[in-house]
């Protein structure tokens, strides 16, 4: 995604017209965040130990990540009712929105997520979860004055989120 949004710049700056430069060219101030299609991260799997996880989540809470990145979560992680299948008492889902899909991989890939929180539930495993993200439905037509379509309406800015190598 970095890659695609670099070529959208240098296909943008490629595209200005060119100006003549002077002693006093100022530069140009930096684009708006085009962090505005929201993603939701999908966390389904069974869980091992409770306590653990307990911490884990304790931990994402007081670390405040998901606030600074604007995430949070969709719908709590207990079965309400079910309608089909068999119920697994063990088995969980957590849906969590962010702003964009770059929030997210700043989430999962920052260090404070990877060297903190993370192997509080890997090391030994305290569940058995598949992570994944999709983008964000948008709002059918016939539903347009029925319910929000649910923006942002603050801008969280990844830049300040320290990473991982990968």
């Amino acid at each position: 995604m970095k890659g695609l949004l670099s070529g959208l710049a240098i296909a943008a700056l490629a595209s200005a017209p060119v100006m003549a430069q002077s002693d006093d060219a100022r530069a140009l101030p930096p684009p708006q965040s085009t962090c505005d299609q929201p993603v939701i991260m999908v966390v389904t799997g069974l869980t091992l130990d409770r306590e653990r996880m307990g911490q884990y989540a304790r931990a994402i809470a007081e670390s405040k990540i998901y606030e600074e990145l604007g995430g949070y979560y969709l719908n709590i992680p207990r079965t309400l009712e079910i309608f089909e299948g068999t119920d697994d008492p063990f088995h969980t889902t957590l849906n969590v929105r962010f702003p964009c899909i770059e929030n997210a991989r700043a989430f999962w890939y920052s260090k404070t997520y990877q060297e903190t929180i993370l192997p509080l539930r890997l090391e030994p495993s305290a569940g058995d979860y598949s992570v994944r993200v999709y983008p964000e439905a948008p709002l059918r037509e016939d539903m347009v004055g029925k319910v929000s379509e649910n923006p942002y309406l603050a801008e969280f800015d990844a830049s300040g989120v320290e990473q991982v190598e990968r």
